[in-house]
């Protein structure tokens, strides 16, 4: 007995009841058949996956949900095909069905863009010291990523809305953009749009990349994330900075990561003009041999500038990332400042006054000239 046969069979004997009675319970049986399948093509390949890479596991749980929607839908126009409705209340149900494949080819793409993304940044760990190449290529395909979402949504919605012959109009100016509707709907996305662009733009320029160390409005922090209209940027108090993509198109502002993951920390010392340099260079090398944080890299003492009563000393040392950069500056500002207040108090700023005496007197001090004191 063919499946038609014993439909027709089953129709015979249910004839007293409505046929839109049996028509439900066809589509029930169908949809059950869909998922027990479903499960049995899940478990046996759960078997097979099991000694497998942990990638294809997961794959699995990421693409449930459109393979129970597409055999939902491949089981419910059978039922249909085979069920006895009337006409109209067919087309019905064959327009539903005919967005809701439209609707599952645009959750499929989206599914496919993930696994893509997450395929190819598989070789590219940001976790590591020397991260640079690694955040490049997580700025460029997180961006791509959520300006291609964007264009599914658009067309999947567009393709949707054509079915429709109320609204096909608004769903051809959503996909051609053109006419009353299309621009109406234009001027209402510009921003949107501005910013999507501005997004492509910055993942093919890359002016700024994910965990890059910025200053923006005067806050110092690190780019946590990039989606299609704005970064989210986390400051080092643990805020979150928001701000527009086209900011970063638009205004001037620092990147200390934009060439290497590597940085320079600066320490300015402001000491009296009795400080022994040489001895500075010495104690900044122990403290730096000492330090974690310390790269091997850099480590330089100068003199840059003589104020009016204090020599300006600066303290160069590198750092494997911009956070280490920072613990380093603060370490090496509490070392220095330890040892200057103990091994070298005359090192200390200090304020000169000279005093003059009367002739033939002498009420110079320790360490000034005669007519001189030197106080603190």
């Amino acid at each position: 007995m063919t499946l038609d046969q014993l439909v027709r069979t089953v129709e015979a004997r249910f004839d007293w009841a409505p046929a839109w009675v049996f028509s439900l319970i066809l589509i029930a049986a169908a949809l059950l058949a869909a998922q027990l399948l479903y499960g049995g093509v899940v478990r046996v390949l759960r078997r097979r996956l099991r000694a497998k890479d942990s990638f294809w596991r997961p794959l699995l749980l990421r693409t449930r949900g459109p393979a129970r929607l597409a055999l939902g839908l491949i089981a419910i126009a059978w039922a249909i095909h085979a069920a006895p409705l009337p006409v109209r209340e067919a087309n019905l149900v064959q327009h539903g069905l005919l967005i809701a494949f439209i609707l599952l080819w645009g959750w499929a793409a989206m599914t496919a863009l993930d696994i893509a993304s997450d395929l190819y940044l598989r070789r590219y760990r940001i976790d590591v010291a020397d991260n640079l190449l690694a955040r490049k290529h997580q700025t460029q395909i997180r961006i791509l990523r959520r300006a291609l979402a964007t264009l599914v949504v658009l067309l999947t919605a567009s393709f949707a809305l054509m079915t429709i012959p109320g609204v096909r109009q608004l769903g051809v100016s959503l996909l051609a953009a053109g006419g009353a509707a299309g621009i109406i709907v234009g001027l209402a996305l510009q921003p949107v749009l501005s910013n999507l662009l501005a997004g492509v733009q910055i993942a093919l320029t890359q002016p700024i990349r994910i965990d890059d160390a910025v200053i923006v409005e005067g806050e110092w922090g690190n780019v946590e994330e990039i989606t299609s209209t704005y970064v989210v940027i986390r400051i080092w108090d643990l805020r979150r900075l928001i701000v527009p993509l086209k900011y970063f198109l638009e205004k001037p502002f620092q990147n200390w990561t934009r060439e290497s993951a590597d940085m320079l920390g600066v320490v300015m010392l402001y000491v009296d003009y009795h400080v022994p340099v040489e001895a500075i260079r010495g104690k900044l090398k122990a403290v730096l041999d000492a330090s974690p944080h310390w790269d091997r890299k850099v480590s330089v003492v100068q003199v840059t500038d003589l104020k009016e009563r204090t020599v300006e000393v600066r303290i160069l040392a590198s750092a494997g990332s911009a956070g280490a950069a920072f613990d380093l500056r603060c370490e090496i500002r509490e070392r220095m400042i330890e040892w200057l207040r103990e091994e070298h108090p005359e090192a200390l700023p200090v304020d000169r006054i000279a005093l003059r005496t009367a002739a033939g007197e002498d009420g110079s001090a320790a360490g000034a000239r005669p007519g001189e004191q030197r106080v603190q």
